[in-house]
């Protein structure tokens, strides 16, 4: 009897425990991610190179995008779950679709470049004329609030020449008949490769922002996602947070690897050039009320350049995934 009663009580602890196991082992589920070519998809890239070898705990659809305006079309036709997306079409995003921001993902990416070796702080900005691509986007809107919170007008103190694409301001330092220039990464490491004479990396945008706004970033790129998917598969929402946490921390404690990666899934067409941008690419997984805190803030400068930058209206509390 006292055998039979320990044999039953081992059945029934296996029992117990197989539930258990089955109730607490996540089940793999299929989720569509679009991410735009350059920076903003740079932390997803060991993430990408895990889903191609298998290694995912999710089963990974990535699309890689060559414009912002194609993202908006994806969403509304319920073609993408997630995405990485430029910080104001985030917003833009939610004021139009029900979408949420799950993370920040890139900080910034924008250098002041000078061929002059005239160019050490923005007070020396003042009489100059600096080139850009992204007129009514978040260049402008950063470049204008560093300058007036320098005491420098746009415009007025400071000229402003906007270019239709990045290689055409690459061109004109190229040729001298531009001089000082905003750019992005990896722009800025590719007109480096091309040996102008005298040109250099003379401003980081982003270093300039926090000496004039410490208590928020200059936000580039942030990840947001269908709201039903959010709240309809949260286990898997909580996955792919973890592994894109895990992938930006190896970019970033791995650049040669990395830079390879950019190669290999078309983010950056040379890997010296990935090499050179990446630790200039500011890379981050910002979650939580500290990414509340800093989209509030960033959101608040551009409404005020231009409410339409961010959809007409600050974004509300719903807005942000708070696990």
């Amino acid at each position: 009897m006292k055998k039979l009663f320990l044999l039953i009580f081992a059945l029934m602890a296996v029992f117990v425990f197989s539930a258990c196991g089955a109730e607490d082992e996540y089940e793999a589920m299929t989720i569509r991610v679009a991410a735009m070519r350059g920076p903003t998809a740079m932390g997803l890239l060991h993430l990408m190179d895990e889903n191609a070898n298998g290694n995912a705990r999710n089963y990974y659809e990535f699309e890689i995008l060559g414009s912002p305006d194609l993202v908006p079309p994806l969403f509304a036709q319920g073609a993408v779950d997630i995405a990485a997306v430029p910080g104001n079409l985030a917003a833009v995003l939610h004021n139009r679709l029900d979408v949420k921001a799950l993370a920040v993902v890139t900080l910034g990416v924008l250098h002041i470049v000078d061929t002059t070796d005239t160019i050490h702080s923005i007070a020396d900005l003042a009489g100059r004329t600096i080139f850009l691509h992204g007129q009514g986007a978040t260049p402008e809107f950063a470049l204008n609030y560093v300058l007036t919170q320098n005491g420098l007008t746009p415009d007025v103190d400071v000229y402003i020449e906007f270019r239709a694409e990045h290689a055409e301001i690459a061109a004109l330092l190229e040729n001298g008949q531009a001089e000082i220039a905003l750019l992005p990464e990896p722009f800025v490491s590719t007109v480096l490769m091309r040996y102008i004479d005298g040109l250099r990396v003379a401003l980081d945008l982003t270093e300039e922002w926090n000496r004039v706004q410490p208590d928020y970033g200059l936000i580039m790129s942030v990840v947001i996602a269908n709201r039903d998917f959010v709240e309809n598969h949260p286990e898997a929402v909580a996955v792919f947070m973890e592994e894109y946490a895990a992938s930006v921390a190896f970019i970033n404690a791995n650049v040669p690897e990395a830079a390879q990666l950019a190669v290999d899934f078309e983010i950056i067409p040379n890997a010296n050039i990935a090499a050179t941008a990446i630790p200039r690419t500011n890379i981050v997984f910002i979650t939580g009320q500290e990414m509340r805190q800093n989209l509030l803030g960033f959101y608040q400068v551009l409404y005020n350049e231009e409410p339409q930058s961010i959809g007409g209206g600050m974004p509300a509390d719903d807005f942000f995934f708070i696990p």
